[in-house]
C-alpha cells in the first residue's frame, strides 16, 4: 500500500466512524424541525439541547465499536510501517 492508499483508508474510516453520529443529529434535527413547524414554538434551546443530549448518548452507546474500527486501523497502521521499514 502506498501513500494514496493511506489516504484512502483515512478518510474512508474517519467517514464510517463520523457518518452515523452525523445522520443521528440530522434525524433528531429534522424531528425538532418537525414538531416546532406544528407547535410553533421557536427557541432554539429547544432544537440544541435534546440533539446534544441524543447524539451524546449514541456516541457512548457506540464507542466499543468506534474502538474496535479505530484500534483495527492502527494496528494495520503499525503494520504497514514495519513493512516499510524492510524495505
Amino acid at each position: 500500500m502506498d501513500l494514496m492508499g493511506i489516504s484512502q483508508s483515512t478518510v474512508k474510516i474517519i467517514l464510517l466512524l463520523g457518518l452515523p453520529s452525523l445522520i443521528v443529529s440530522m434525524v433528531i434535527g429534522l424531528l425538532i424541525s418537525i414538531f416546532q413547524a406544528v407547535t410553533q414554538i421557536s427557541d432554539a434551546s429547544l432544537s440544541f439541547v435534546p440533539k446534544m443530549i441524543i447524539v451524546s448518548v449514541f456516541i457512548v452507546i457506540s464507542l466499543p465499536w468506534i474502538g474496535d474500527n479505530i484500534e483495527g486501523y492502527t494496528l494495520n497502521l503499525w503494520n504497514m510501517i514495519i513493512l516499510f521499514g524492510k524495505h
